[in-house]
């Protein structure tokens, strides 16, 4: 599965947008300013270098 983000400049845009992929079968979803933020939270988090490891103590 495969996602598209399309960001517009207004409600009538983006209900046009939507509108459209729903008569194309293609299923939408709006997001929020948060549920956007998240998502490049969570995209940032995938690219980390795992492979060091930090110390326990305290300084």
């Amino acid at each position: 599965m495969k996602a598209l983000l399309v960001k517009s400049n207004s409600q009538t845009e983006m209900k046009f947008i939507s509108d459209l992929l729903k008569k194309l079968g293609v299923s939408t979803r709006i997001l929020n300013a948060e549920e956007i933020e998240d998502y490049g939270m969570s995209a940032l988090m995938k690219d980390v270098d795992r492979s060091k490891k930090v110390s326990q103590k305290q300084s």
